[in-house]
């Protein structure tokens, strides 16, 4: 039978034993053993979150992995890769595809993918022995869940590779891909379920804390229309996480990413982390994701110095004119952070001179003990303010007006309120607010065809505007070389 190479290693029953614990939100953990699946009693309906709790905690672990956080943010023309000369041909936008990195996003994608197949299974068994209305309203909400990070998975797939396999079973013989749009179309379905059956709450109101809603399913697919230019359908779902999903921007840009942050009611979707406020013993870890894009330092805040912020983009900050975003965002060699953190003067000018200050918690939040570069904190990867600014952009091109929502935006960042805003200050407005986040401006480039103008200087031609299949990949995989599915 054909297969992913990457499922040798992905264990079926993973979501079958979790350690689920509670501190200050919904947390989930990956079990040190492994519980045969046929051992599961699907009676016990007390039991039924915990492959839910699964998928969580493999999107944690695959899709939080450094290495694809470095390929997804390396296509933004602010940011450099330095650390080799295959990571740097990434910037110039020249491949290997044999080259690990790309292979690992394929992997790591696509066990997430697999590890939720078998958690709908799992569900699915569960609602078998479900006796009241009460249990099956759980079991969809679980189900959207599940579905909604599936869909994330393939929103992310598709983001990097354009056209890729739609696995819709863990043992499916035909692995030919299917182009982008039918992978989005796909997502779309999967997201629509989650917001016909998810609670209409924030993600801070969730039963567990943190867990993803019906706002967060809108999020998503509204990112998805944005990107097939279906603005009709952004506005709508937009106006309605605006009207009645009762988010609000965090006051405080800069404690925003840092502990005091975590889960606030700006957050649409997390990764949540913790040190259980001990110096030692367990902690739910995103192994490297901070430490990559924090500076070569002394103490307790000090990274890899991997991920190098660009000049040029520091420059066009400070002439819009900006304060409270640069000061969050730009962790500067030489210089000493609000929160006291001296950053090290740049000894090696091959070397970056400033990283990720969204990445950055000081030292004086950090738990006693604890030393890991951005330990016990979250993993923010969607939130309300891109809500917001969407919800303009699809207005201006609706031909309305959206300085509301855009507004709200600046008014934050401490920037002047500006009228009849053009799609071209929106996403200059995005490119700041969203800077070394997830790979926004590469994705804005893309949709609204400025890629060819605006990174022409970084070698980019609309035939490596994707990374190449994976070697690793195609070589086991055949179906993989044939044209890809048009429905």
């Amino acid at each position: 039978m054909k297969t992913f190479k990457l499922y040798a290693s992905c264990i079926m029953s993973l979501f079958l034993a979790l350690f689920m614990t509670s501190c200050e939100g919904f947390l989930e953990k990956a079990p040190e053993g492994k519980i045969p699946e046929e051992d599961v009693d699907y009676a016990d309906i007390t039991k039924m979150y915990q492959p839910v709790s699964g998928v969580y905690a493999k999107i944690r672990t695959s899709g939080m992995h450094w290495v694809i956080w470095e390929l997804t943010i390396g296509h933004d023309a602010e940011v450099f890769l330095w650390q080799n000369a295959i990571f740097q041909n990434i910037d110039k936008f020249i491949y290997d595809d044999s080259f690990w990195a790309i292979d690992e996003i394929w992997k790591q994608y696509y066990n997430i993918i697999k590890v939720a197949n078998g958690a709908l299974t799992s569900l699915d068994n569960y609602a078998k022995n479900i006796t009241s209305s009460s249990d099956m309203e759980k079991y969809r909400a679980y189900k959207g869940e599940v579905l909604f990070m599936r869909a994330y998975a393939y929103f992310r797939l598709a983001q990097a590779f354009r056209d890729v396999t739609i696995l819709k079973d863990n043992n499916q013989v035909n692995l030919r891909r299917s182009k982008r749009d039918v992978v989005y179309k796909y997502a779309l379905e999967d997201l629509q379920y989650g917001i016909e059956n998810m609670p209409r709450i924030r993600p801070n109101q969730n039963e567990h804390i943190g867990a993803v809603t019906a706002f967060s399913a809108e999020t998503l697919a509204a990112k998805i229309h944005l990107i097939m230019g279906d603005y009709d359908k952004v506005e709508e779902l937009t106006d309605d996480i605006i009207k009645n999903g009762a988010f609000s921007l965090y006051d405080d840009f800069y404690q925003l990413f840092k502990i005091p942050g975590k889960l606030c009611d700006e957050a649409i979707f997390e990764v949540q982390l913790t040190d259980f406020g001990n110096g030692s013993g367990d902690k739910i870890d995103p192994d490297q994701w901070f430490g990559c894009q924090g500076p070569l330092n002394s103490g307790n805040i000090s990274g890899w110095g991997h991920c190098g912020i660009t000049e040029e983009f520091r420059n066009w900050a400070i002439a819009r004119g900006e304060t409270v975003r640069a000061t969050t965002s730009f962790l500067k060699a030489g210089e000493t952070t609000p929160s006291g953190d001296a950053i090290n003067p740049r000894t090696d000018p091959a070397k970056p001179d400033c990283w990720n200050g969204k990445a950055y918690t000081p030292e004086n939040q950090l738990t006693p003990g604890r030393t890991k570069y951005g330990e016990n904190n979250n993993i923010r990867i969607l939130r309300y303010a891109d809500v917001l600014l969407m919800n303009a952009e699809a207005k201006v091109r609706n031909g309305k007006n959206g300085d509301e929502p855009f507004n709200k935006v600046r008014t934050r960042a401490a920037m002047p309120e500006l009228s009849n805003v053009t799609v071209d200050q929106i996403l200059d407005e995005r490119r700041m607010e969203l800077c070394f986040e997830w790979g926004d401006r590469y994705s804005d480039l893309l949709r609204t065809g400025k890629a060819a103008t605006e990174l022409a200087d970084y070698n980019w031609k609309p035939e490596t505007a994707y990374y190449p299949l994976p070697f690793a990949q195609y070589t086991t995989v055949s179906d993989l070389l044939l044209d890809p599915l048009e429905e």
